[in-house]
């Protein structure tokens, strides 16, 4: 059984004051049933009404009112530069999540997109960070489906 358990989610600046920590990948961020770990050492359960795409500095409120701050765990990455729009736009063509900063692109390692990113002329660096990609379109964040 779980030490707490959650109710809602806190966007990040919406609240403050956790007295907890759970520290999660990006795919772990995608959620809508499941026991987690916190830092600390207890555990959550999470129990949402749908499947929700959770943030970095996000918020498990519990059923007591207090809240757990949910942090973007590092992860193997590649940084990629070059022609950022270009290779942006292959990106998004084969649906991979990548955040998009100024001067670089970050996305989650795989060798055929490595290979591909390579033979447009990127240049790829293996790294380890916290990974925060671009939501969805239409303001839906990650889904499985196509649906608009």
């Amino acid at each position: 059984m779980a030490d707490y358990t959650t109710y809602k989610i806190a966007k990040a600046g919406s609240w403050e004051g956790a007295f907890e920590l759970c520290i999660l990948t990006y795919d772990e961020r995608f959620i809508r049933r499941k026991v987690l770990n916190t830092v600390h050492g207890g555990s959550l359960l999470v129990d949402l009404p749908s499947a929700t795409s959770l943030g970095d500095r996000d918020a498990f409120v519990l059923t007591d009112g207090r809240q757990i701050e949910i942090i973007a765990a590092e992860e193997d990455l590649y940084e990629i530069r070059g022609d950022l729009t270009r290779l942006a736009w292959h990106i998004g063509n084969r649906h991979m999540p990548c955040q998009i900063e100024e001067k670089r692109l970050l996305i989650q390692r795989d060798h055929v997109i490595r290979d591909m990113l390579s033979k447009l002329g990127a240049e790829l660096h293996e790294i380890r960070e916290p990974f925060t990609p671009e939501g969805g379109a239409y303001g839906h964040g990650r889904t499985h489906a196509h649906a608009h």
